[in-house]
């Protein structure tokens, strides 16, 4: 088939809640059917920006599912931020496996709008706990990571789910070429490549009212 011979279809968002995001993405929010990396350095407002889409995504009357990796959710927080956590879909998984296969399975049910994967530093492989602290294992949650985005990419095109992975940064170690950001981010290189959307996190500084943050 030509491509001339399909019909062009809009592509479905997800807003972020922040207007001029979704402006500077230039399609009013996160695309569905695709995968999305927020990443960036601790406290830079990653969670806080998935959060903020799984409220815009409720108020839609859209299904959201959280999958807790580092069991560090705080629902109150949540809940200030608009999500109904009572309708929220929340996994707290003990590996890395277990993490990718509930996400999987979310997508393939196609019930389900957004998955936000929280995050790609805590899916750690079975392998890795059951071992040894010390243990050199190198390598095991990259190859995790990209056969779980080979799988999974089809199935959330299919399904017409968004799914966010949040991810943390890591300073590298050794000789920089001139030039060279001396951040990487954790799960190897899949995730760059499979993601349609790369969203830097950055803070610049405290909201303040008066002398009140």
């Amino acid at each position: 088939m030509r491509m001339g011979d399909r019909v062009i279809e809009a592509v479905e968002v997800i807003p972020t809640g922040s207007l001029m995001l979704d402006i500077a993405l230039g399609i009013g929010g996160l695309p569905k059917g695709r995968v999305v990396e927020i990443y960036g350095p601790e406290s830079s407002g990653k969670t806080t920006l998935t959060l903020q889409a799984i409220a815009e995504c409720q108020k839609k009357g859209g299904t959201a599912a959280f999958i807790d990796a580092e069991h560090a959710l705080d629902p109150i927080y949540a809940a200030k931020l608009g999500v109904n956590v009572d309708d929220l879909l929340l996994s707290q998984p003990d590996t890395g496996e277990q993490a990718l296969e509930i996400a999987d399975m979310l997508v393939r049910s196609g019930s389900v709008d957004i998955v936000v994967v929280d995050s790609v530093a805590a899916l750690t492989p079975k392998a890795e706990i059951e071992g040894e602290m010390g243990d050199q294992l190198p390598g095991l949650q990259a190859r995790l990571m990209s056969q779980a985005l080979r799988k999974l990419t089809g199935n959330i095109k299919r399904s017409n789910t968004l799914v966010v992975f949040i991810n943390q940064l890591r300073h590298k170690i050794g000789v920089m070429m001139p030039g060279q950001s001396p951040e990487v981010t954790t799960g190897g290189n899949a995730l760059k490549f499979y993601a349609s959307v790369r969203l830097d996190i950055r803070r610049i500084g405290a909201i303040k009212k008066g002398d009140e943050i």
